[in-house]
């Protein structure tokens, strides 16, 4: 992972980083772009209601960012200030989102609910770890509606949301350490190729991410999840090993994750590739090993061969 590291989301008082990418940029740097480096600004700071980290189940999972407002009070001082903006040929949504970006209308902001949702499924209630945060879910939730705008979130989920907090929504609260949005497409095209790329790359690595983003019940709070979205994000790798087995004419076939049975202290899994000869019905594996015992997961063995015990 020497070459993917890359400035994640950025929040007020840190140095100069990429908040979200840009839908029409393709320069080959989208993929380093949206991969987070280090510390975020935002992990020394924690609101005192919460647990003291480490003391919940941790989140590192692929959606979409929405804005929730949860009384009606609320809904009325938005209309008023929706009214004193100019909002002439602006669509409803985008009103909204060029209301919640003006600094003085930041005490709207913080009225909100946050929602995130899986597969288009209601799935967490956000928290900031603080205020200032609330730039990059204000980043976040206004993505362009003609692009299939995605975010990775990861944070640590805490207790079911109360019933009064968000209209009635009781979902996990997840406290977010990193938030980077951008649209798929961006994505794709940043992808490092690797030197014998075939012309299908693109398909492959499409198929790839959709393919693990609709496996079952990703919501990425199990540790299989998480190593597996960590992958699609951050181990360009894995989709090199796809598309060399489709040159091979083999098929993906099977993406299984094991405990790896040298974790001792540490939660570590393997994470397999099955790829099934399309002619001669051989299957070949390939694996990766990821650590998932902390917050941020991190690589610990590179695509090697596989082999059954």
């Amino acid at each position: 992972m020497e070459n993917t590291e890359a400035p994640a989301a950025r929040c007020e008082g840190a140095p100069d980083t990429v908040s979200r990418l840009s839908p029409s940029r393709a320069d080959g740097a989208a993929f380093s772009a949206v991969t987070p480096q280090g510390d975020d600004c935002c992990t020394s700071c924690r609101d005192g209601s919460q647990d003291v980290p480490g003391s919940g189940s941790y989140v590192y999972a692929l959606g979409r960012v929405t804005a929730r407002i949860p009384r009606p009070a609320v809904e009325k001082e938005f209309a008023q200030a929706i009214g004193r903006a100019d909002a002439s040929g602006k669509t409803d949504r985008q009103a909204f989102h060029d209301v919640l970006k003006q600094r003085e209308n930041r005490y709207l902001a913080r009225q909100l609910c946050w929602l995130f949702t899986v597969q288009g499924l209601e799935t967490y209630l956000l928290q900031p770890r603080e205020s200032a945060d609330l730039d990059v879910l204000i980043e976040a939730a206004g993505g362009p509606e003609s692009l299939p705008w995605m975010s990775l979130v990861i944070g640590e989920r805490g207790s079911i949301a109360p019933p009064g907090l968000c209209n009635g929504l009781t979902l996990p609260i997840v406290t977010c350490d990193q938030i980077y949005s951008f649209d798929r497409g961006s994505l794709l095209q940043s992808i490092p190729r690797p030197d014998n790329a075939p012309p299908e790359f693109d398909a492959t690595a499409s198929e790839l991410l959709e393919r693990i983003m609709l496996m079952t019940d990703n919501a990425g709070a199990t540790d299989e999840h998480r190593a597996l979205n960590y992958l699609v994000m951050r181990y360009p790798a894995m989709y090199a090993a796809v598309a060399s087995a489709h040159q091979r004419n083999e098929s993906l076939s099977s993406v299984d994750v094991r405990a790896s049975t040298l974790s001792a202290t540490r939660t570590i899994v393997d994470v397999i590739l099955s790829f099934t000869h399309r002619t001669t019905d051989v299957v070949d594996k390939s694996f990766v090993r990821v650590d998932v015992t902390e917050e941020f997961p991190f690589l610990v063995t590179k695509m090697s061969p596989y082999y059954d015990r």
